[in-house]
């Protein structure tokens, strides 16, 4: 129970990462806020694990006010602000339109920092932390995938920022950066790589993206759960600012010299 007595604020916690981060933090003690634009897949969360739903922006800070109102009321202070909503962002620079590019800004970058500036207050009388969900986009550059990529750089950047700027008032920021997780999203994303390829099946396609990654697989949702509730506990109490890979080391890979692969 090492988030007994703690307020989690996590966002995009309907699916995927955030749903099993909320998952594993209620079952370790935690009063868990789940915030995002869709209620319904909150709610499927929530009722099983309890909690409280805010449905709304997490990029619009009235929207974000308003649910730590919510979340006052029924909890107290926030503890532990898990910043996990984005999304969105692919495709060439030569293409891409300004409303793309805004929305990309919108779901990864405004998202953490709106959330971030909005629940400071409440983390430094605490004594809290941030969890940056970035991605391995965030130090790399997949292709085709401009908006992604920059705002994922950024929102490290961000995350670092925040390490180095509330760490003398206790507040604790870490950034996480999945490689390929087996999400709804994801999949969404498989089935373009089985109609490129004229593959048989989604499972398929995760085999062949994984290909070149030592471990040889995607991770699930709460493999990468288990790696932000550590980080978030007090047992990582000096992990500040860190950049923690779970891609099953995709990113140790030295690209040129695959072609000695037998």
């Amino acid at each position: 129970m090492r988030f007994s007595g703690k307020t989690a604020f996590i966002t995009g916690g309907g699916t995927g990462i955030g749903a099993a981060v909320a998952r594993r933090m209620a079952a370790d003690g935690a009063s868990v806020v789940l915030m995002g634009r869709r209620r319904e897949p909150l709610e499927a969360v929530v009722r099983d694990i309890g909690g409280l739903v805010v449905q709304g922006d997490a990029a619009d800070a009235g929207s974000v006010r308003a649910a730590l109102a919510q979340v006052h009321d029924r909890f107290g202070p926030v503890d532990i602000l898990v910043a996990n909503a984005g999304g969105h962002g692919v495709g060439p620079t030569v293409s891409m339109s300004d409303e793309t590019w805004a929305l990309a800004t919108r779901l990864n970058l405004d998202t953490t920092f709106v959330c971030a500036r909005e629940c400071l207050p409440d983390l430094i009388a605490r004594k809290g932390n941030i969890v940056v969900v970035a991605s391995i986009a965030g130090l790399f550059a997949g292709p085709a995938a401009a908006g992604y990529v920059t705002m994922k750089h950024a929102c490290v950047g961000l995350g670092k920022s925040l390490a180095r700027d509330y760490g003398r008032q206790g507040v604790r920021t870490n950034i996480i950066c999945p490689g390929w997780v087996a999400t709804d999203m994801a999949d969404e994303q498989m089935q373009v790589v089985v109609e490129k390829h004229g593959l048989g099946s989604i499972e398929e396609a995760y085999r062949l993206v994984t290909r070149d990654v030592p471990l040889g697989r995607p991770a699930t949702p709460e493999e990468v759960s288990n790696v932000i509730c550590f980080v978030a506990s007090g047992e990582a109490a000096m992990m500040n600012g860190s950049i923690l890979t779970i891609d099953g080391g995709a990113t140790v890979v030295d690209l040129p010299t695959l072609a000695f692969v037998d």
